[in-house]
């Protein structure tokens, strides 16, 4: 569910309300029923109704948006977080791993959480997608390389982070040679099984200005980078040397590869917003079970209108059911 007095509940009914008549889909809310309905109400659409196993979902969905409930203990008020409310908002993101991971859902959608108000009720993690990862260590059944490795995507272009979310002047001295060809082999294997891609075609992005030009404007392409992708292609991976960010997203490079491994967050992010700034989405690689998001906060600003814009989670949703199918026919 996201953070309730965000713009989630509201997203979520106009997703709903966007795919319910699509044929074979379905999905199901973890959230509170009182604010679904109250939401609902506001946009005039069919009251949410509650569910007890995550089945029911499949005949209930083109009628009304099924919730599996849980209940906040505090009144949610559009824009202003409770954080009487932060326990039942990480009890939910548990529910929902529970449930793909016992294969009772085919793959996990997570509306955009206020970790402020989370790390004062014990959260320990830096985002949704470290906790994931943290809960997905459980899982005892995955062979392939683990993550997590965030990828985000929009307007046809997939951007992998070799680092996620540390402040810029750390992220020199985070990467290595292992940590990139670990998150390359990570992308790799998520390429294949969960986008159906057989043979992919990944670009390295380099750290510095025009690649560190030779050692002139740094040595991290030749110290780390490169090395890396030297020892990845010997492995049999198709990946480029470092490339200089500046001319990599150019429409006629983007048809030479299927996905880009970029070094730091806004290099990655940059390129993707600016293509497809609303339906943009954030997916979690190397899990034992489907990930993906919308690739925006909490809109707690714009919460109280009820004008925010479902493009993402819409997107978000659509990717989710598009890659648990890849993974469902996927023969190594």
């Amino acid at each position: 569910m996201g953070e309730p007095a965000g713009i989630a509940p509201q997203i979520s009914l106009k997703a709903w309300a966007h795919l319910h008549s699509t044929p074979a889909f379905s999905f199901f809310l973890i959230g509170d029923l009182a604010l679904a309905r109250r939401n609902a109400a506001h946009f005039g659409l069919p009251a949410p109704q509650a569910i007890e196993q995550p089945h029911e979902a499949i005949a209930l969905f083109p009628d009304a948006l099924p919730v599996l409930p849980v209940t906040l203990p505090a009144p949610v008020t559009a824009g202003t977080p409770e954080q009487k409310n932060a326990p039942t908002v990480i009890a939910a993101i548990k529910m929902a791993v529970a449930c793909v991971q016992d294969g009772k859902a085919a793959g996990l959608v997570t509306n955009p959480i206020a970790k402020s108000v989370l790390y004062k009720a014990g959260f320990a993690h830096p985002g949704h997608t470290e906790f994931l990862g943290e809960l997905a260590r459980q899982s005892k059944d995955w062979q392939a390389p683990r993550g997590p490795v965030m990828l985000l995507s929009g307007g046809g272009l997939r951007v992998a982070l070799a680092s996620i979310h540390i402040p810029l002047g750390k992220v020199p001295e985070s990467l290595s040679v292992d940590g990139i060809s670990h998150t390359a082999k990570v992308l790799d294997q998520a390429l294949r099984m969960d986008f159906g891609i057989t043979a992919p075609r990944i670009a390295l992005c380099g750290l510095n200005p025009h690649a560190g030009e030779d050692g002139a404007l740094g040595r991290e392409e030749i110290d780390i980078i490169n090395p890396a992708a030297k020892a990845l292609r010997a492995r049999g991976l198709d990946i480029s040397d470092a490339q200089p960010a500046d001319a990599l997203f150019r429409d006629d490079a983007r048809a030479s590869y299927d996905a880009v491994l970029a070094m730091y967050h806004d290099q990655g992010l940059i390129p993707v917003k600016t293509l497809d700034f609303h339906g943009g989405i954030n997916t979690t690689l190397g899990l034992p079970f489907i990930r993906t998001s919308p690739d925006h906060g909490t809109g707690l600003a714009i919460a109280h209108t009820y004008e925010a814009r479902a493009d993402s989670l819409i997107a978000a949703l659509k990717a989710a059911h598009d890659m648990a199918r890849c993974r469902q026919a996927y023969r190594p």
